[in-house]
């Protein structure tokens, strides 16, 4: 009589692979829903966590399948081992969150001039939901970044505003800074008396079909009283824009101030984290790399 031996089969192991599968689709599809498609934030956040939470579980019963391959030869070692490395990229990026959480300072706003900080032309609002933090930055969370930051300062170059402004924007661009507000225009604009002046109605002969009522200027309305607040100092040139993470498009909003000191300019940068009261050290690590690409823009025009 023939005796034929039959594997036992772990269902710990099969089981494991599928779980495994559905936290990696769902992972996948958290990121590409934030970064191309609706989901805000906070959203992401949790579902991240949530598909970490289901990889954890994918692990564990893939533990249990390989345990059973061991003692008793029970089929599933390679279902164990698709699970397991269908589990390792949002375990792998929470770790990796995590590591970052607590090894960098707990900030969500930079600035390199924490004496007199860069202004919002327009203050960013975003719902935080569950990703709960304060509302202003104090003074101890600026000394707190000096002390985590402290090569995180200011440029000054040789030069007009106006020729800065063109290199800022440039490097902004390459950056990923999109800049959709911005603040004394004017000083970075051609001079009038370079443009060509426009021809007269006399000399194009062209008859007027009305004639405009001379108004008051804004500052004659009402003596004594300014216009508008003022924003920073007179003379600050002040972009503010937004900015996202290459892969994952985690947000940032971003404001540079431009202003001009005897022959020189300097360029000031402030980076906050729109969501979330821990930026992780990213939003120091966008301020960096755009200084060194100004610098690198702006080679040899460096002041010490």
């Amino acid at each position: 009589m023939t005796v034929r031996f039959v594997r036992p089969v772990s269902q710990s192991a099969f089981a494991a692979r599928r779980i495994g599968l559905a936290a990696l689709v769902l992972f996948v599809l958290a990121i590409a829903a934030h970064r191309f498609g609706p989901l805000k934030g906070p959203d992401f956040a949790a579902v991240i966590l949530f598909s970490s939470a289901i990889a954890m579980v994918a692990v564990l019963f893939a533990a249990i399948g390989l345990m059973r391959l061991w003692q008793v030869g029970a089929r599933g070692g390679i279902a164990a081992a698709r699970a397991l490395i269908y589990a390792a990229p949002p375990i792998i990026l929470v770790g990796f969150a995590a590591t970052l959480y607590f090894t960098t300072p707990p900030l969500y706003d930079v600035a390199t001039d924490v004496e007199d900080t860069p202004v919002w032309l327009q203050p960013p609002s975003a719902g935080q939901q569950w990703l709960q933090r304060a509302t202003m930055v104090t003074p101890t969370d600026r000394q707190l970044q000096l002390t985590a930051y402290p090569e995180l300062t200011g440029r000054r170059y040789e030069g007009a505003v106006d020729r800065i402004y063109e290199a800022v924007a440039k490097v902004a661009k390459s950056e990923r800074i999109t800049l959709d507000r911005k603040h004394g225009m004017e000083l970075v604009e051609p001079d009038i008396t370079e443009r060509p002046a426009p021809k007269t109605r006399a000399e194009t002969g062209a008859v007027p079909d009305n004639i405009p009522i001379p108004l008051p200027r804004p500052d004659q309305l009402r003596p004594g009283k300014p216009v508008g607040p003022e924003i920073g100092r007179p003379g600050d040139v002040i972009l503010q824009g937004q900015t996202r993470t290459l892969i994952l498009g985690l947000r940032f909003d971003v404001v540079i101030r431009l202003r001009e000191e005897a022959e020189t300019t300097m360029v000031d940068l402030r980076v906050a984290s729109r969501y979330g009261g821990h930026d992780l050290g990213l939003s120091a690590g966008i301020a960096q790399s755009f200084l060194r690409a100004l610098d690198s823009e702006l080679l040899g025009l460096a002041v010490d």
